[in-house]
């Protein structure tokens, strides 16, 4: 290939990624705020929020849950918010695979894991995922509210969930491109509205 191509190439697609998270902005902002005062007002009440997805919304599952844990921005002090992320342990992934079935795999930990009142966040870029369909159905089961992030035109999971966060993307890279700035957004506006404006973080810690 030559560099020019790879130019024009790299140009396309970054082009393409700018023109999904803008379509985003403009269709997904009205659920995002939604998504957030959930979450929020779920740990506020002592809940806690479960989070699963496959592939690189497994990885996406696994950072989204640390932002919540950690921090967003070590320089916005708060305390640390209870999440899991349902991929990570692989004895329990494996064994449920083993026994029930890879559909199974997320299921079977938010029957285990779940509280009513919890949260359960399920990102997909399809929408399709049996095992992410079978995990909103154990949510329901157990009073935990349901929250989606996915793309294209929502797939299965979008009438399954409490709350819907479509991103309007035709290509799987770049709506996941789309959901990494959702999820930095939805930890933002969750931070905001438990510890407030982050000029207000440090005269409420003093206070405490």
């Amino acid at each position: 290939m030559e560099p020019t191509s790879e130019y024009g190439l790299a140009r396309s697609y970054l082009s393409h990624s700018a023109d999904t998270v803008q379509r985003a902005a403009q269709e997904c902002c009205a659920a995002i705020v939604e998504a957030a005062s959930v979450i929020a007002d779920s740990i506020g009440r002592g809940g806690s929020v479960l989070v699963c997805g496959n592939g690189g919304s497994a990885a996406d599952s696994q950072h989204f849950a640390a932002e919540l844990v950690s921090c967003l921005d070590k320089h916005r002090q708060r305390r640390a918010l209870s999440a899991i992320a349902l991929t990570t342990d692989t004895s329990i992934l494996t064994a449920i695979g083993n026994d029930f079935g890879f559909d199974r795999v997320f299921a079977r930990q938010v029957e285990a894991l779940g509280r009513e009142g919890d949260v359960l966040i399920c990102i997909t870029t399809s929408g399709n995922s049996e095992n992410l369909l079978a995990a909103t159905d154990a949510a329901r089961d157990s009073g935990l509210a349901c929250v989606a992030i996915t793309g294209g035109d929502g797939g299965k999971i979008r009438p399954a969930a409490d709350v819907a966060i479509v991103v309007p993307g035709d290509g799987p890279g770049h709506v996941q491109e789309a959901q990494l700035a959702i999820e930095h957004l939805i930890a933002t506006l969750v931070e905001r509205r438990l510890a407030g404006p982050k000029e207000e973080i440090g005269r409420k810690i003093e206070a405490d």
